[in-house]
């Protein structure tokens, strides 16, 4: 269950990601964006920032330890039955075309399910998607700190102890080095416009 509404007028697409607004075309586009015609609408708000979490090897790693090129960084969980594998697979399907363009990017998952997803269960998750796919865990404050960096919003549902299942927020987010977050992913984005959008994102980065 996703906390993101949206609703269009007059061409014109908000949405709002726990507190962040998102506007898709209209009088909502910023002046001197670099990435502007990479985007399909302008971003408000601040989205990203510094982390500390624990890779799969259980070493404690910074978002500029882990995010060293264009990077996807999406936030679910390993026990997810639905949403969360085909968002990460379509995720590592970007990866994949960008790769075939010379484009080395990096998908990166974040467990919002620390108790349950320690860094070998996260392990063996990734490694079902991408080689390339870095996964992430550590305690639940370092995890509550990334979310709140990226606006994200997660909840566990009942008090069953073991096979609960976890709400959560579901788009992605397209992230470089020494800039951070430039656009967000939704669902229902294929992987073709994903590598589209990250490839320009790249370029422009590198202008």
């Amino acid at each position: 269950m996703s906390k993101a509404f949206a609703f269009g007028a007059a061409g014109v697409l908000l949405v709002t990601l726990a507190g962040t607004w998102v506007a898709t075309g209209g009088p909502f586009a910023r002046e001197g964006d670099r990435f502007a015609a990479c985007r399909e609408g302008a971003v408000g708000g601040d989205i990203g920032g510094p982390f500390t979490l624990v890779d799969e090897t259980g070493t404690v790693v910074t978002d500029v330890e882990v995010v060293t090129e264009p990077s996807l960084v999406y936030f679910g969980y390993t026990f997810c039955p639905d949403v969360c594998p085909l968002d990460a697979m379509r995720n590592a399907q970007a990866i994949d075309i960008l790769a075939e363009q010379g484009i080395s990017a990096t998908p990166i998952f974040i467990t919002i399910d620390p108790a349950r997803d320690t860094p070998e269960v996260v392990a063996a998750y990734t490694g079902n998607f991408s080689d390339k796919m870095i996964g992430l865990s550590g305690s639940a404050e370092q995890v509550a700190v990334a979310s709140r960096a990226y606006r994200t919003f997660y909840a566990r549902q009942g008090t069953e102890p073991k096979n609960y299942l976890m709400d959560h927020s579901t788009f992605s987010y397209i992230v470089l080095p020494e800039v951070g977050f430039v656009d967000f992913v939704r669902r229902d984005d294929p992987p073709e416009d994903v590598a589209r959008r990250m490839a320009c994102f790249a370029d422009a980065a590198s202008d």
